[in-house]
């Protein structure tokens, strides 16, 4: 919601059953988060990038996620990173 997106090629790992990460995966529960976060911690994460401004996304924040650098950096041998997207807007429903 508020770090990096990836386009990404895959590299056919057999051993793999040709697949890659899908995500970054969670590293909170979303009660978790709810729990562990605030609304202002939310909005601090979202500087700068446009989003609904509610408690409804607590759960989405983005230090609920694993590091997405750190994601792909483990899945070098599943992927070739095409293109890096950094987000302006992220739209979710309510």
């Amino acid at each position: 919601m508020g770090t990096a997106s990836y386009v990404v090629e895959g590299l056919g790992d057999p051993q793999s059953l040709n697949s890659s990460p899908h995500g970054a995966g969670r590293e909170y529960s979303r009660s978790a988060a709810r729990r562990t976060f605030t609304h202002e911690q939310l909005r601090e994460a979202m500087t700068g990038i446009e989003f609904r401004d509610t408690d409804a996304f607590i759960d989405e924040i983005p230090q609920a996620y694993k590091p997405i650098d750190t994601v792909m950096a483990d899945a070098s041998d599943l992927v070739r990173i095409r293109h890096t997207l950094r987000q302006l807007v992220n739209v979710k429903g309510d």
